[in-house]
């Protein structure tokens, strides 16, 4: 498997991951540490796709 393809894999299997959390169940500081890994792995994921994918035409499904 491409290793770029493998990573962006496994980034999205953290944030599905990370979004099947029923957060609401958390206590505040989780709450705010899953809201924090979301957004940094999302920041991380659009830093590093490839040339040409803008994204313009994906959607995240959160």
């Amino acid at each position: 498997m491409d290793q770029q393809f493998e990573q962006g894999y496994r980034m999205y299997r953290v944030l599905s991951s990370l979004n099947r959390l029923d957060v609401d169940r958390l206590d505040d500081a989780d709450q705010e540490r899953v809201k924090t890994a979301r957004d940094l792995l999302e920041e991380v994921s659009l830093l590093t796709r490839p040339a040409g994918g803008d994204g313009a035409d994906s959607q995240a499904d959160f």
